[in-house]
Order: C-alpha cells, then structure tokens, then sequence
C-alpha cells in the first residue's frame, strides 16, 4: 500500500526522522495561508499522487506549469495552486493518462549544500533490507544504476537489531560528509531503518536526501510503500492514511471480494487459481502472441461468488476481447470450478471468446459437465494448447 509524501512525513517526523516543516493544503486560499504560516522566504508547493517524477511533470491542462514548484509570496503559493488543484499532472510514472492533483503540501524552504539519494528495499540476495546511498541526489536512480553503479553504495541490515551506528558512519564516511554531517546521518539513518522495520515498509525513499548548510541530514521527499502482507499489524495506516482514489478501481472491487487482481494493458482477460499459475499463463499467452489484460488469482477455495466476481472484474475492463481459464484443482476440485463457472456465465452472460484449461482432482467430471454445458467454451487439454486457442479467438 502507497501513502502520499506528506503522510510519510508525519511518520517519519513520529519516528524521530528530521523532515522540513510542512503544511497540507486543498485550495489555492489554503496555499497561501500555508506560506504565511511557514513564516520564511522561501516555500515549496508539491503536488501530492502516488507517482514520481513530479518535478519534471506537467499538468494536461496548464502544460507550463510543474508539479512542484519553488515560491516566494504567498500570491505565488495562490497562484500555482490555482493551476494545480483540480487538474491532471502526468510524470514518468503515471503514464499518457496522469493523476488528478486534489492535494498540495506546501513545505519550508531549506538553506541546502548537496543532495543525497537514500532508499531500502528488501533484497533476495543478502535475505534482509539493504540500505542504497548515492552522492547522485535527486537524481533517477535508475539512470545512475545505469550509467554510474559505483556511486551507489549498499549496506544490509538486519531487522532484529536494525541498523548499527557504526554502518551508518560508514555509509556516511563513503558519502564524503563532513565529521559535523556524519554524527547527523548517524542519528537520521538509524533512526530511518528502523521507521522502515517497525512498519513493515516494502520500500522506503527520500530522493533528495538534503545536508544543509548546517551539516543535518533532512528528508526533503519521501516515499513509502508498506507490505500488504502485514497491513494486519497496522490497521491505522489503512484506516487513516489509505487513498482509494489514488487506486486502480477494479483492483479494489478485487481486494474486497478477496481477490488479487492487477490491471494490465492486454486484451485477453485471465481467471486463475494461484499466484505461479497466473505468472506462467500470462508467459504462456505471451509467448503464443497475445498480451494479458490482467493477473487475476481467485485462490484456491474459490466459492461460486468469487468467481462470479471475477468475471465481472475481467468484463468490467473493454479491452477485453477473449478469457483464458486456467485452473488446476487441488484442495478444490474441478467440479466444483466448473459449477461455479457456469453458474457465473449464466448470470453475466459471457458472450467473449471462452477458454477453458483444467487439471487436477475431478478433471474428468469436470470435462464432462462443460461439454454437456452446450455454452460457446472452448476446452484445452494443457497449458499450450489454452494460450494457443485464446489467441486464436482474436485472429479469427
């Protein structure tokens, strides 16, 4: 689950992470009352969505102006907040269609020496979260993963300890902070992982990391991702900071029928039982020529309504033009998905391409109620041949 930046911030801040002083606004009156209270020359207007690359964004509407933006007055901090709330910024991550702006935080402006990447992310290699710094600072640290790996310094850390002052020196030390700036980084980073093992975080970013003048490590951005895995642990963050309007519609239909469904850009919807099933039917379909509209896992206890709802999600998205069902019964047999199945295209009505790849307990029972179904459904004998009919279907 993804917060936005200013809710991160109230986190870290709760966490003992130093962050500027920072104020959320919803109206462009609220902006400038924003800037007047944060008492300084200098604030920043940011643009709050789940997506990066705001700075570099542009609003489909008003194409000159950026999705943060540096002022000096409150008229300023008015004015760009008029040509952001309520309009749409496209950035790098959110693709042609952009995101609706309906929040702004406008934040204090800080006296900055250099800038610093810092990330965490939980690494299969060395089984633990591993600290990223770079020099490279706002920067995309794709780019600088790319074309300059040797000034991205890594640190493992274990989560029953956490970080240790001495890894934080050294990473500060490698970094080439100043004696001042490394006592500050020791305090920041520790206290940053260990924010980021105590919410059960999946990635955690502040990009850029500031030293300011004074030598104290700031972060001056933030983004958090939490494990929706653990999401039980930490019934506030969803109750309090979640943001369905920053989430894909049918994904969230899915998760409230105990479905995991993602949106894809495909045209051949997939019903699945398994998360390795989905990943190998989508190879599958691909490898044959077609492009998967979705990844939709119903589990392996599916009732007769999940699967209903599942072909409401699938037939919810037009880009749908045909459906691959790939389903191996083990604890739940293929009968079972098979009368489940047809009850549901009973009560939509599927009048799409239909194919139909099953295995496993009842298989032959449940060949046997499909055929004498007398409904347009294709069956396949293995995984193949599925992906090879289903692609078929939009050939023809």
């Amino acid at each position: 689950m993804k917060i936005h930046e200013y809710q991160a911030k109230q986190l870290l801040r709760e966490a003992g992470v130093p962050v500027p002083r920072g104020i959320v606004a919803k109206s462009a009156e609220e902006a400038a009352a924003a800037f007047t209270e944060l008492g300084g020359e200098l604030a920043v207007v940011k643009s709050q969505i789940h997506a990066g690359g705001r700075g570099k964004g542009r609003f489909k509407e008003e194409p000159e102006q950026a999705g943060v933006v540096l002022v000096r007055s409150a008229d300023e901090a008015k004015e760009n907040a008029a040509r952001m709330l309520g309009n749409t910024l496209v950035t790098i991550q959110t693709g042609d269609e952009g995101k609706q702006v309906n929040t702004l935080f406008v934040e204090e402006g800080l006296p900055i020496e250099n800038e610093l990447y810092l990330g965490i992310v939980v690494d299969r290699e060395h089984g633990s979260p591993v600290v990223m710094m770079s020099t490279e600072g706002g920067m995309e640290i794709e780019e600088v993963a790319h074309n300059t790996p040797e000034k991205i310094i890594k640190e493992p850390f274990g989560t029953a300890y956490g970080l240790q002052p001495y890894q934080a020196r050294r990473l500060a030390y490698a970094l080439g902070l100043s004696n001042t700036a490394v006592r500050s980084a020791e305090n920041f980073l520790t206290k940053f992982c260990q924010f980021f093992i105590d919410s059960d975080c999946s990635m955690a970013e502040v990009n850029p990391l500031v030293v300011t003048k004074d030598q104290k490590l700031v972060a001056l951005d933030a983004k958090v991702s939490f494990d929706e895995n653990a999401l039980f642990r930490h019934k506030s963050f969803v109750e309090e900071l979640r943001d369905l309007t920053e989430e894909e519609p049918t994904e969230v239909q899915a998760a409230e029928a105990g479905l995991s469904y993602v949106k894809l850009d495909g045209n051949i919807g997939c019903l699945v039982n398994g998360a390795g099933l989905a990943m190998s039917t989508m190879d599958l379909i691909k490898l044959h020529g077609g492009e998967p509209a979705n990844f939709l896992d119903v589990g392996g206890g599916a009732n007769v309504d999940q699967v209903t709802e599942a072909f409401r999600i699938i037939l919810a998205d037009d880009n749908v033009k045909a459906i691959l069902v790939n389903i191996f019964g083990g604890i739940m047999k293929c009968d079972t998905i098979v009368e489940a199945l047809l009850t549901a295209y009973d009560k939509i009505g599927i009048t799409l391409p239909l194919v139909v790849r099953l295995e496993g307990t009842n298989v032959e029972l449940a060949r046997k109620m499909l055929s004498e179904s007398g409904k347009q459904i294709t069956t396949a004998t293995d995984l193949t041949d599925a992906a090879q009919k289903v692609v078929a279907t939009l050939n023809a």
